[in-house]
């Protein structure tokens, strides 16, 4: 029988999802759910919500739910981390200050100021996490779905012996987009994608052995629908002629075109069709309400009657890992792993997004070389500044944080380096409360 543990399961959409898929494998089918969260209402919601999932497709599986973290780890084959650090009380901070100084935050979870002080706060509870697998159950492996991914996985995988792969929903949920655009049954594309989280790029998109590119190219160019959807991410492709994961408002706040000024924000990043156009504070926004109404939401959700649809399985990747590690079919995923080589022209040690092989003899990354140096020079840039940021907060050092800021390409489109340095110092001074690995809190 497999134990597959939940930390942050007050994730409750996701913890939902991601146990439904995990149902529909028959070498799973008997799990023991092991739910954990340190918010007793939303935990026991959460398992309300398994136990109806399990009833309604009649599994021999089994829940159960625990605020007491290493009681949920013991004996785990898996663990699942879909933590976050604070309410939008403590991170609304990592958006609004930077917003005084000028700079436009749509998500703010990954890189940037924003992403960077959410990695030094979220790193101290994930470092918790892995030293009690460590004790109880230092065998399993560690899915990790919490952002920002690329940092708190680099900085785990060189602080501790347990494996550790991130998962990100978003190499696959382009690649079906893609699909779409040119008409392409999902099931007849293959891909190549390689880089890191939110900036790894499709080195080869192919429909039934042929290169699909053209044909992406087709639909961005000739039809306004398709363009509009995703303006900043189809500028960038039409630029670097390589196609980039995860949303056009995420990635409008990685580099330095489209978001230094209004004019710019207005023009590419608010009329977009797609989830994510890039508005300010959009996830800010989503969490607050969700705070307000996640009560009604849940009620709402258990009262529904399950049907057969609901049940099926679905696209992300946890479900089929844990599958093929337990004997079932091989599974080839997009995953967030330690750069031994892999990508050869980005940093060694490195948090890297490459395609794996996952099997019942563990996670097995492939080699993929050099990045294109079209798309190789802000994924290089984007990667040594995590680098710092890590290396800032191993060694408790807020000047090495605030040399990462300093060139983070929005960033740095904006400020100049005493500016730069002044929102770093306020930064820290709102959250130093979070950040006990710092002796002090000043650059």
């Amino acid at each position: 029988m497999t134990k597959i543990t939940f930390i942050g399961a007050g994730s409750l959409g996701f913890t939902g999802e991601l146990v439904r898929d995990i149902l529909t494998f028959p070498l799973l089918e008997d799990a023991t759910i092991s739910l954990m969260d340190i918010h007793p209402e939303r935990l026991e919601w959460a398992k309300k919500g398994v136990e109806k999932l399990i009833a309604a497709g009649n599994r021999p599986a089994k829940v159960e739910a625990t605020l007491d973290r290493a009681e949920a780890l013991k004996g785990a084959d898996v663990v699942l981390t879909t933590i976050l650090a604070g309410s939008t009380e403590v991170w609304r901070h990592d958006i609004e200050i930077p917003k005084k100084y000028g700079i436009d935050i749509n998500v703010g979870d990954t890189r940037g100021p924003s992403g960077i002080f959410r990695f030094l706060r979220t790193i101290n509870p994930m470092l918790d996490i892995v030293r009690d697998m460590e004790k109880y159950c230092p065998n399993a492996i560690l899915l990790n779905y919490t952002n920002p991914m690329a940092m708190l996985c680099a900085s785990l995988q060189r602080q501790t012996f347990i494996q550790v792969t991130g998962l990100c929903h978003s190499v696959q949920g382009t690649a079906m987009m893609l699909a779409e655009w040119i008409g392409a049954p999902f099931n007849e594309i293959d891909y190549v994608c390689a880089g890191i989280n939110h900036q790894a790029w499709y080195l080869e998109y192919k429909w039934n052995g042929k290169d699909a590119y053209p044909l992406i190219h087709k639909a961005i160019t000739e039809r306004p629908e398709i363009y509009n959807a995703e303006q900043v991410r189809n500028e960038m492709y039409l630029a670097i002629g390589k196609y980039v994961t995860e949303s056009s408002g995420h990635n409008s706040e990685y580099n330095a075109w489209f978001r230094k000024r209004p004019d710019l924000i207005e023009k590419y990043c608010t009329t977009g069709t797609n989830w994510n156009p890039g508005e300010y504070a959009y996830i800010l926004k989503e969490y607050q309400h969700n705070e307000a109404t996640w009560k009604d939401q849940v009620k709402e959700r258990l009262a529904e009657k399950l049907t057969d649809e609901d049940l099926q399985r679905g696209h992300e990747y946890a479900a089929y890992i844990i599958n093929a590690l337990k004997g079932g079919e091989m599974f080839k995923f997009n995953g967030n792993v330690r750069n031994t080589n892999l990508i050869t022209n980005l940093p060694q040690g490195a948090c890297v997004e490459v395609p794996v092989v996952v099997d019942k003899a563990g996670i097995h990354p492939i080699h993929v070389g050099a990045l294109p140096a079209e798309t190789a020079l802000l994924t290089q840039l984007s990667s040594g500044i995590e680098e710092m940021a890590i290396t800032g907060s191993i060694e408790g050092d807020p000047t090495m944080i605030y040399r990462a800021i300093a060139h983070d390409p929005l960033t740095s489109a904006v400020l100049s380096l005493a500016e730069i340095r002044k929102m770093t110092n306020e930064l820290f001074a709102q959250h130093k409360d979070y950040l006990p690995q710092f002796k002090h809190h000043v650059v």
